[in-house]
């Protein structure tokens, strides 16, 4: 079925020139979306309630009342800013995670363009950029309203703590996130399995700087896909960073656009499930090629693999994960 692209419509109002995280790379990434490319609307904001699945009460009303009590822009922590009207913007960006979700469960593969990206938001801490983690958000809203199960992966440079935080300790959700070794947040590290019920259905893939399309594909085919069509989710979400991109300011990877149209291709025809992929990071020039690789792919064109072999460390890495058998079923 053709993709269909949410963007929020309100995202310029949470902006700082000159930072990593600003809209100026929300509009790279949308000069990458073809012509004809079917659009939908983003949804309402996520109320309070929605949010509060994920974060503390006392952690929304107090981003919420920081935001209102700015002239200009302020600081969450030193990686976060925030303005008058972040708190809506990022109410803004959840809910049409929640909307793409319910978009990919009746069967569109679904790209929602939002900022501030959300996966490293703890239940009661902002971090990295993030305010609210949207694709948690969206995903324990499913499971709320009757998906039986949810799969996320994350190709974000970096780790998503926030998610992986949310969903430790349950077998409702299995998270898959392949990233950057030694880099921010300082965690996923291969040994993070999840706890209690959830143990087994964290999988993390710490890959080192420089790794390529190769890595990622034998990543994704020896752990990855399996694991996926395993769990057999009902819903896919995916955090869709593209800060692995080479020459992203922040990542220090070395993926080509191609290669995020073929992280995509992967995780659909692995789950036999029309996924909703949301904007997480990401801040190099190209972002938009990459964004019209994955349209490209979702849309069922052919989405080259990467070319080469997976280097030593990314074998060691996989041979570790394997070593543990999923737990299916």
């Amino acid at each position: 079925m053709q993709p269909v692209v949410l963007v929020q419509p309100d995202a310029a109002l949470h902006d700082l020139s000159g930072h990593p995280e600003c809209q100026a790379r929300l509009e790279a990434a949308l000069a990458g979306v073809p012509p004809g490319q079917r659009f939908a609307p983003p949804g309402p904001p996520a109320p309070e309630a929605a949010l509060a699945r994920i974060h503390h009460p006392a952690y929304i009303g107090f981003v919420a009342s920081r935001c209102a009590s700015l002239s200009g822009v302020g600081q969450l922590d030193p990686d976060t800013y925030i303005t008058p009207r972040s708190f809506g913007v990022a109410c803004s960006a959840a809910g049409a995670a929640i909307e793409a979700a319910r978009l990919a469960l009746a069967g569109t593969p679904v790209l929602a363009m939002v900022r501030p990206p959300g996966h490293h938001a703890e239940r009661i801490r902002a971090m990295g950029f993030c305010l609210f983690n949207s694709v948690a958000v969206a995903a324990a809203g499913a499971l709320a309203t009757g998906t039986g199960r949810v799969a996320v992966v994350d190709w974000d440079v970096h780790h998503g703590n926030g998610t992986q935080q949310a969903f430790y300790w349950t077998d409702r959700v299995l998270y898959c996130s392949v990233h950057r070794r030694f880099h921010f947040p300082g965690t996923g590290w291969h040994d993070e399995r999840g706890a209690g019920d959830g143990l087994g259905y964290t999988l993390n893939a710490p890959l080192a700087a420089g790794s390529t399309g190769a890595d990622y594909r034998h990543v994704f085919e020896s752990v990855f896909c399996p694991a996926l069509s395993g769990f057999a989710p009902d819903l896919v979400l995916v955090s869709a960073g593209q800060d692995a991109l080479a020459g992203d300011p922040l990542g220090g990877m070395a993926l080509l656009p191609a290669d995020f149209g073929m992280m995509a291709r992967l995780v659909q025809e692995a789950t036999g499930r029309a996924p909703a992929l949301v904007l997480e990071g990401g801040y190099s020039p190209r972002h938009g090629e990459a964004i019209g690789a994955i349209l490209e792919a979702l849309a069922g064109g052919e989405a080259p693999d990467a070319p080469g072999e997976p280097r030593r460390e990314t074998l060691q890495v996989t041979r570790l994960l394997s070593s543990d058998p999923f737990p299916v079923g």
